[in-house]
């Protein structure tokens, strides 16, 4: 089972880092964080730079911290929290990803989530430091609080279609 785990938060976690180092960097076939921002942009967000920058900065933390298996229950909230803005860009375009849909997005929120369940596995810093297991509710609280996060993020940073195509008063409030 540790085994298991650890291939699990190896690959779910470099992969959410790596989609963090595309929006902050020309690294891994990125755009850099002008491109991050412009992306933004035009997925209809709000905070230009700085929103390119957290988002990019939660992907890298978050996932690096998976894939460690460093406080757990915490970086699965986080992976789900961005990975919840993903796929809520993605929602209008359907389930399946060869339509550019949430169906990527999803799979990892509800691999971060069984990671807060399951907990990391010995094979991890967590363990390491003797701090696993993680009570239930804290599992709990990063399943709810993640999503919720991504949702409430996705709520104030979005802006009105016409203001996110591109109108000299969207520029200028970034």
């Amino acid at each position: 089972m540790d085994a298991g785990l650890l291939v699990l938060r190896l690959v779910a976690g470099l992969l959410i880092a790596g989609h963090g180092v595309q929006k902050v960097s020309f690294r891994l076939g990125g755009n850099g964080l002008a491109g991050g921002t412009e992306e933004f942009r035009r997925d209809g967000f709000r905070g230009g730079r700085l929103t390119a920058l957290v988002a990019g900065a939660s992907q890298i933390g978050s996932g690096l911290f998976l894939a460690a298996g460093l406080l757990t229950p915490l970086a699965a909230m986080a992976a789900m929290g961005v990975m919840t803005v993903a796929g809520t860009v993605k929602w209008h375009k359907g389930l399946w990803v060869q339509n550019d849909g949430y169906e990527y997005p999803l799979v990892l929120v509800a691999v971060a989530a069984s990671l807060a369940l399951t907990g990391p596995g010995r094979w991890s810093v967590d363990h390491a430091l003797g701090i696993t297991p993680w009570p239930v509710w804290v599992a709990a609280a990063a399943i709810v609080a993640g999503p919720v996060s991504g949702l409430l993020t996705r709520a104030v940073l979005h802006r009105a279609a016409d203001v996110a195509e591109g109108s000299r008063y969207a520029r200028a409030a970034d």
